[in-house]
């Protein structure tokens, strides 16, 4: 396994190591004790799985302590741009984001601590998104911004008015509105 660091502390894409021949592939999408040396807890409280189309928007999600998530996602078919934003309102990066592509080809991992913001654009139909996450989910403690904050500015590399989002995240927060939790 193979890992790359992001010039906001934190994230961390985990390059698994895949075994494949004719039959196929394998790889460890988790092993406690190398993901613990990472600073990736090794107890997590829910799995989540989605499906979505092409260009479908999920998020800048997250939830406030204390039932607060690190996430730790990826692709089992198609792909996404994922985007993690740093709102730890005391980080040296606050307000400034990564972002990686997540396909079922690459096999990568993206852990997004708590502390971010966290966001995906569905790059083909009918991909399916993995993630563990490190609490169970909260509507109490459930927060966002919303994903064109023109503040942050993300590069979702397509025009967003072509976006596909819940009525939910439409609403969500402006940065320049936002009161962090963390």
């Amino acid at each position: 396994m193979k890992t790359q660091n992001f010039p906001i502390s934190g994230p961390v894409l985990i390059l698994p190591t895949v075994h494949g021949d004719d039959r196929g592939f394998f790889l460890e999408s988790f092993k406690a004790s190398e993901y613990t040396a990472l600073g990736i807890p090794e107890l997590f409280q829910q799995d989540n799985h989605s499906k979505s189309n092409k260009n479908v928007l999920r998020g800048l999600h997250f939830q406030a302590p204390p039932m607060d998530q690190g996430k730790l996602v990826r692709v089992v078919k198609g792909s996404v741009l994922d985007i993690a934003v740093d709102i730890r309102k005391n980080s040296k990066t606050y307000g400034q984001y990564v972002s990686v592509t997540l396909t079922e080809k690459n096999h990568e991992i993206f852990w997004v601590p708590s502390g971010f913001a966290h966001g995906f654009l569905v790059l083909e139909d009918n991909t399916e998104f993995l993630y563990k996450v490190t609490n169970e989910y909260s509507k109490e403690s459930e927060g966002g911004i919303l994903f064109n904050d023109p503040t942050i500015g993300i590069d979702w590399g397509i025009n967003t008015d072509s976006c596909i989002l819940s009525e939910k995240d439409k609403q969500l927060t402006l940065f320049k509105d936002f009161i962090s939790p963390f």
